[in-house]
C-alpha cells in the first residue's frame, strides 16, 4: 500500500501522452484521459488504461421524402442516391436511379421538364388573364391574335427549338463539344455555349446568366459561385417538381373544361 502511494505521487510528473497514449493530443495532464485507472507492473510501473469515448456517428443532414418511417431501408433512403444532386430526398421507390448513367440521365430529363413546366405554368396564367382565351383552346379560339400563321410559328419552333435541343443533347453525351468555332453558326459567339461552372445542365456563364446570379462578372469574366450555384439549384428543382405537378393538374381541368383560372370566376 506505501509502495502505490509513494509510486501515486510520482506519477504526476509523467507526461500523461507516455501514460496515456490514447489521447497523446493532450498537454501533461492525466485528466486529458477519459477513464484512468492505475495497476503495478514490475512493482513500480503504473500503465495508464484509458477507455475510448464511443460517440454516435454525425448524421448526414439528409432529409427524407417519408419522414414518418425510420426503418423503410432502400424505401426511404436508397443506398444509390448519396445526397449529391440537389433536391435529393431519397425519393426513388421503382429503383430508376440504380444505375448511374440512367440516374445522370434522369436528373438531366427532370430539369429540362421542370425548366418547360415552370414556363407553361406563367404562359398559361398570363395568356388566359390577358385574352380571357382558355389555354387549351387559344390555338383554335376563332378572336385569337396572332401576328404569325400556324406554318410559321411550326417552321420557327422546329428550326430554333430543334438546333438548341440536338447541341444540348450532344453536349450530354460529349460534354464541351459545343462551345467550339464549328458547333454554332456564329463563331465569335461560340464562347457563349462554353460551361463555366462544369455541372451538366447548368452552363452558367454570361450567356445562360447574363444577371450572374450563380456567378460575378469580373473584367469581364464570369466566375461562378458555387455557394450561391447550390442554392438556386436547390430551389430550381423545388420550384420545378411544383410546377410539373399544377401541369399535371391544368391537364385533368382541361379534360374536364375548366382551367385553373375559373376559381375566380366561378
Amino acid at each position: 500500500m506505501a509502495t502505490a502511494v509513494a509510486s501515486s505521487s510520482s506519477i504526476s510528473s509523467l507526461h500523461s501522452a507516455t501514460l496515456c497514449p490514447a489521447s497523446a493530443a493532450a498537454t501533461s495532464s492525466l485528466k486529458s484521459c477519459p477513464t484512468v485507472s492505475f495497476a503495478p507492473s514490475n512493482g513500480s510501473r503504473f500503465i495508464c488504461m484509458a477507455t475510448k469515448k464511443v460517440t454516435a456517428r454525425p448524421s448526414s443532414g439528409k432529409k427524407s421524402w417519408l419522414p414518418g418511417v425510420k426503418g423503410g431501408g432502400n424505401l426511404v433512403d436508397p443506398e444509390w442516391l448519396d445526397g449529391s444532386l440537389p433536391g435529393d430526398y431519397g425519393f426513388d421507390p421503382l429503383g430508376l436511379g440504380k444505375d448511374p448513367a440512367a440516374l445522370k440521365w434522369y436528373r438531366e430529363a427532370e430539369i429540362i421538364h421542370g425548366r418547360w413546366a415552370m414556363t407553361a405554368v406563367v404562359g398559361i396564367f398570363v395568356g388566359q388573364a390577358w385574352s380571357g382565351i382558355p389555354w387549351f383552346e387559344a390555338g383554335a379560339a376563332p378572336g385569337a391574335v396572332s401576328p404569325f400563321s400556324f406554318g410559321t410559328l411550326l417552321g420557327t419552333q422546329l428550326l430554333l427549338m430543334g438546333w438548341v435541343e440536338s447541341k444540348r443533347w450532344v453536349d450530354y453525351f460529349d460534354p464541351g463539344t459545343q462551345s467550339v468555332d464549328w458547333a454554332t453558326p456564329w463563331s465569335r459567339t461560340a464562347e457563349n455555349f462554353a460551361n463555366a461552372t462544369g455541372l451538366q445542365g447548368y452552363p452558367g456563364g454570361k450567356f445562360f446568366d447574363p444577371l450572374a446570379l450563380a456567378g460575378d462578372l469580373k473584367g469581364g469574366k464570369y466566375i461562378p459561385d458555387y455557394t450561391k450555384l447550390e442554392r438556386l439549384q436547390l430551389a430550381e428543382i423545388k420550384h420545378a417538381r411544383l410546377a410539373m405537378v399544377a401541369m399535371l393538374i391544368f391537364y385533368f381541368e382541361a379534360g374536364q373544361g375548366k382551367t385553373p383560372l375559373g376559381i375566380f370566376s366561378s
